[in-house]
């Protein structure tokens, strides 16, 4: 019991479930945005049916399609994706680009079977590969 204890406690896992309560709270967020302002929006610029735009359907054979509900959550999906996209993607994004950009370089291509390998090798660990530098790199002596 003391195991299933430790692993209920550990920091990722109520990370992860505070994130997962905030993205559910979130989610319906956005979903109440796109039902009652950007739907109502859409159908006052077309000039939609009397019914609700999240109500619009269209019937074949007996067979109703949905396809307004299609819509709000196809609008909700789009507006959350951007948000993700936006405020954590990009930004973390960024962040790594930072974090590379001051890394100094370790490791260098073998010219002959490009695998990588230490800067100062001499000799390629995988092909064998003779890795001196030329004349003209060589530092001078």
């Amino acid at each position: 019991m003391s195991g299933f204890k430790k692993f209920l406690l550990r920091g990722n896992i109520v990370e992860l479930a505070v994130a997962v309560v905030i993205g559910a709270a979130f989610g319906g967020l956005v979903q109440a945005v796109v039902a009652d302002f950007i739907t109502p929006l859409v159908k006052a610029i077309t000039g939609g049916a009397e019914e609700s735009f999240g109500e619009l359907k269209f019937t074949i054979n007996d067979s109703e399609f949905a396809y307004g509900h299609f819509l709000n959550t196809l609008l909700s999906f789009l507006i959350i994706a951007g948000v993700v996209y936006w405020l954590v993607v990009t930004p973390m994004t960024r962040l790594v680009a930072m974090f590379e950009k001051d890394k100094v370089a370790t490791e260098k291509k073998c010219p002959e079977c490009l695998s990588d390998v230490p800067i100062e090798a001499r000799r390629c660990a995988f092909c064998t590969s003779d890795l001196t530098p030329a004349a003209a790199e060589r530092p001078p002596a």
